[in-house]
């Protein structure tokens, strides 16, 4: 079930750092699209293009052949063995993005918009969000169908701190190890039996067409997802007129005002993926309705926030749910959060619990 880039059109490539890839060989693209290189990130930028050539078929071409897309590799990518906690956060799967953003390289980049960094660079903004896809995490795993079923000993593979969190919470008796890589890259693995489980966004499987893996798809209440999981952002210049004339064309508005309520949330608590915080808003009835929890690395504390308001008032809604985590947890729990994520010497161990 493995979505591979060699079953994508043939493509040109360039030298240096980016590469560009392109379904032809035009030397004029009206677009340069920058995205990284995995599986899962190309077929993002290339429903990407699918969009943006239905949005304007007669300047970009119908099969969008003047969208030309350029990968480019980042330090996030590069570095597998290492969990993200211990290498800097989310970050590292945009530093190189940006600066191809800014260098004139490419005209936008697409992001999967949980690993985008809640404060982007100078000159740059998030003009845009994708429809969004299913936000709940899949837990994949041969030998048992649910969490709480795992014995004591049971090893989990999973780089998320997140993940890691509530997986504890839940069965205090797993051992959660560092587990990095593409999709097809996990699963392999899992297969290989280096171990016992592991759980993966539903988005990403659902993209590349591979969720005859899922053993249960876990709702809310079993595992919160991620900040902004299954969306799709489009990041531009500020200043580029023209690009943002096709961007915001596709923009999807709930999407958008769901992202950054939870994208508020996360810069209150000065959130990455350093810390075990999650967070999802969704609209019913024309209210925002906002979830939130933040954790010790072990699960062995908990702190949760609930809001509901008005679609308008969707950044106070986010900021308010983390002031109120960061107030009933108090600044050591953050303190001492902090000083184990800058102490984790390994990511293959099971965490010690946080001091209180």
């Amino acid at each position: 079930f493995a979505f591979s880039p060699s079953a994508l059109p043939a493509m040109g490539r360039a030298t240096g750092r980016t590469s560009a890839l392109a379904l032809s060989m035009n030397d004029d693209p009206v677009l340069r699209l920058g995205t990284r290189g995995s599986p899962l990130a190309l077929a993002q930028a290339y429903e990407t293009r699918r969009r943006l050539a239905e949005a304007f078929p007669e300047e970009l071409g119908k099969d969008g052949e003047k969208v030309q897309i350029n990968i480019i590799n980042t330090s996030g990518d590069m570095r597998l063995d290492k969990a993200l906690a211990e290498i800097g956060g989310k970050g590292l799967f945009t530093k190189e993005l940006d600066v191809a953003l800014l260098g004139d390289e490419v005209d936008f980049c697409v992001h999967s918009m949980k690993d985008v960094p809640t404060f982007l660079p100078d000159n740059t903004h998030l003009e845009t969000m994708l429809p969004r896809e299913d936000t709940r995490d899949a837990f994949i795993c041969p030998k048992y169908d649910k969490i709480e079923d795992m014995p004591e000993g049971t090893v989990v593979g999973s780089a998320s701190l997140r993940r890691q969190a509530q997986l504890l919470a839940k069965n205090p008796g797993l051992k959660v190890i560092n587990f990095r890589g593409n999709v097809q890259t996990r699963l392999r693995k899992l297969d290989d039996e280096v171990v016992d489980a592991t759980l993966l966004a539903m988005a990403g499987l659902i993209r590349m067409d591979m969720t005859d893996c899922v053993t249960k798809t876990l709702e809310w209440d079993e595992m919160l997802p991620a900040v902004a999981q299954g969306a799709i952002g489009i990041q531009v210049k500020s200043d580029d007129e023209k690009t943002i004339k096709y961007i915001s064309a596709l923009n999807h508005d709930e999407t958008k005002i769901c992202v950054e309520c939870e994208r508020s949330f996360l810069a209150t608590l000065d959130g990455s993926c350093k810390t075990p915080i999650a967070g999802q808003a969704k609209i019913i009835d024309g209210k925002i309705h906002f979830r939130g929890l933040v954790s010790s690395p072990d699960g062995s504390k908990v702190f949760r926030a609930e809001n509901v308001g008005e679609i308008k008032d969707h950044l106070e809604i986010g900021r308010s749910a983390g002031t109120q985590i960061r107030e009933e947890a108090g600044e050591q729990f953050f303190a001492d959060l902090m000083e184990y994520v800058q102490d984790i010497q390994a990511a293959n161990t099971k965490p010690t619990k946080a001091s209180a």
